[in-house]
């Protein structure tokens, strides 16, 4: 098995960061034609989809829903302040599998690797796995 933690960075509160061109650099990097390729977020509070990227308002009209379904206040007891991202960090999920063909993630035509962030920003780490 291969690994390695790439670093992403965040910029806002409530993001989603494609990190389609880490992932693909990754397996470019390793020489990794084929195989089966496991992308894991080791955080609580940002998860990982796989998403339209061709229209920027689908990741829009995404976090607006999330909001709602998961409001930012709504008398959560965590002391910290954040449960809302704790929910929907866990709504997204913290993995993905993606085969990898030709040496490139298989993706649908219009589709991209998001990291959800939702408690940003922050420097976050995804530990992809061949």
């Amino acid at each position: 098995m291969i690994t390695e933690l790439l670093k992403v960075r965040t910029h806002s509160n409530t993001e989603f960061n494609e990190i389609t061109d880490i992932v693909s650099l990754f397996l470019k990097n390793n020489k990794i034609d084929t195989g089966l390729c496991h992308i894991y977020i080791p955080h609580t509070t940002c998860g990982i989809t796989i998403n339209e990227n061709a229209d920027p308002d689908v990741k829009r009209d995404m976090l607006m829903e999330l909001g709602k379904i998961v409001p930012l206040s709504d008398g959560y007891r965590h002391i910290e302040g954040n449960s809302a991202a704790h929910i929907k960090a866990s709504l997204m999920g913290f993995n993905i599998i993606v085969p990898v063909v030709d040496g490139k993630p298989a993706l649908g035509t219009w589709q991209g690797i998001y990291l959800c962030e939702f408690d940003g920003p922050r420097n976050r780490t995804v530990r992809v796995s061949i």
